[in-house]
């Protein structure tokens, strides 16, 4: 048997840029993304050369929850478009060199679905769930204490119905989880992964991928427990070796969303016969310093060796603060439970080390994903109070102020209405938005779309050959990479004074400009040819 093809590697080293459809572009004018705004910028995307692209869901969904919250898997909520014109997306992607990955939520469905709405009316559908009498003299207590997977939320997971039953919802009461021991729940996500396969999409995302399985007795929780009532239990590998022999069929891959703080349990979901990647949290959420960026790419590489899976590198999604916004902060990392309102942010600050770290992410072996927007630089936008949508604000007691601010629409013209988006849009833009519009940018050389234009162009030399680290000043990131042409180098400088280059040939592309005396500033990365 033959070595793979690089084709059929494609995944080992992509860039896969994820697509929040609702705010990517508008075709109709209703103020809502949809995919004829995709379609149509679908050359952008190819000048802009990514490998891939990922959606978040796009399917029929009442929209409790940005769309995680699914009512059917088969048809495309009508805000979007229609499923004819999904698969004319997903093939004209294809005939510009870009796949197609789609997002399956399999822990919970919309309380619209109709499995959910055959429960209700106290059908057999309801062992698709998790019913359970309740505690208490009456049945008046949740069966047990389990916390909700929204941060910050002191609300229960268990909502109770007329006839004194309750049901389980690990996240929005309108997200019932689904009971993943019934085999009907097993037959119908196969179905489903299926469905979308033979449309042409190359892989498939999976939501919340550790949640899954629950232990059948429904215990109370106890903080540190092993196995964890509902994270993380052995029964979920059965699941995805079984997913995984349906997407072999297909050439599909899958990327699963797996937090874990196990770095042993957390490779087995990448072993040859389930997942083929994971997101890499971990360098997702990591402060911008040096010292605790290199532990985690240690990590990272050391945790997917032992599996043969490469590693992913991103810096932000929908769910958490744009990177410029976060790197301008006095906390650069991340954590849903420290998000708050008015926290002070020097843009500049961010830009710059933000660009830097595009170069450092895209050096990296593996795949990246990159999120829609932060091509262009675009910073977390404040929404006011009375225009949030995202149920994690409400569910906090209105604390958080949510997710909606990395999902404003993009800026594509900087003289159209709403800066180009379409019609007046979901999300409100704020003021200055224009200044980000892809036009400007692309018309700029050095702007941030022409920083990722260039990076991206550049990165196939890196392959995805092994990391070698150099000796460098403290504060400063440095190694090597075998290219297709010599060795390639990628420094970061994070300490406080510039620092001397290492020797090279040639200095391919710096996220800012070398200083008089030819050393590399604070807070800018350059790759160099050895």
């Amino acid at each position: 048997m033959g070595q793979p093809t690089h084709a059929q590697n494609w995944w080992r080293s992509a860039v896969i840029y994820q697509v929040y459809v609702r705010s990517f572009a508008d075709g109709d004018g209703d103020g809502t993304g949809d995919l004829a705004g995709v379609r149509a910028k679908l050359p952008y995307l190819a000048e802009l050369g990514v490998d891939a692209l990922w959606f978040n869901p796009w399917y029929l969904s009442p929209m409790k929850d940005g769309g995680y919250d699914v009512a059917d898997y088969r048809v495309i909520d009508p805000a979007f478009g229609t499923l004819a014109e999904a698969e004319k997306l997903i093939a004209e992607a294809k005939e510009l060199g870009i796949r197609t990955l789609v997002d399956i939520v399999p822990n919970h469905v919309s309380d619209q679905h109709p499995w959910f709405r055959a429960a209700l009316a106290a059908g057999p559908e309801r062992e698709l769930f998790h019913f359970r009498p309740g505690r208490g003299d009456h049945g008046e207590l949740p069966p047990n204490d389990w916390p909700s997977q929204f941060a910050g939320s002191a609300e229960p997971v268990w909502t109770r119905l007329p006839d004194g039953t309750w049901y389980l919802h690990l996240f929005t009461p309108e997200q019932p989880d689904l009971n993943w021991a019934h085999p009907a729940v097993r037959q119908e996500h196969e179905e489903i992964l299926r469905f979308w396969f033979e449309r042409g999409v190359a892989g498939v995302r999976i939501d919340s991928a550790a949640l899954l399985a629950k232990d059948p007795d429904l215990p109370d929780f106890v903080e540190g427990r092993d196995p964890h009532p509902y994270v993380d239990r052995d029964e979920l590998h059965d699941i995805y070796r079984s997913w995984r022999t349906v997407a072999d069929a297909y050439d599909g891959i899958f990327v699963g969303e797996v937090w874990l703080p196990d770095t042993e349990r957390f490779a087995r979901y990448l072993r040859p016969d389930e997942l083929h990647t994971a997101f890499n949290f971990s360098f997702l959420s990591c402060p911008w310093d040096a010292g605790r960026l290199r532990t985690s790419i240690d990590e990272t590489l050391a945790e997917h060796a032992p599996v043969g899976a490469p590693a992913t590198w991103v810096l932000c999604n929908h769910d958490v603060t744009r990177t410029v916004t976060r790197y301008g902060r006095a906390d650069t990392g991340f954590d849903f439970a420290t998000k708050a309102f008015g926290t002070p942010t020097d843009l500049a600050l961010g830009t710059r080390r933000a660009r830097a770290a595009a170069l450092l992410s895209l050096a990296l072996p593996g795949a990246v994903y990159l999120y829609q927007g932060e091509e262009l630089g675009l910073p977390e936008a404040e929404i006011p109070r009375d225009r949030i949508q995202d149920p994690m604000h409400f569910r906090s007691g209105g604390t958080d102020p949510g997710r909606d601010g990395c999902r404003v629409p993009l800026p594509w013209t900087a003289h159209a209405p709403y800066a180009g988006f379409g019609g007046e849009p979901w999300l409100p833009q704020p003021n200055g938005w224009s200044a980000y519009a892809a036009d400007l940018q692309a018309a700029d050389p050095g702007s941030m779309l022409s920083l990722y234009r260039a990076a991206l162009t550049i990165r196939p030399e890196f392959g995805d050959g092994p990391l070698t680290w150099l000796p460098a000043p403290e504060g400063v990131l440095a190694f090597a990479r075998p290219g297709q042409e010599g060795r390639l180098l990628c420094v970061v400088n994070l300490a406080d004074a510039p620092t001397d280059l290492p020797a090279h040939s040639r200095l391919l592309l710096g996220s800012g400009p070398l200083d008089p005396q030819g050393r590399l500033p604070k807070d800018t990365a350059v790759w160099l040819r050895g």
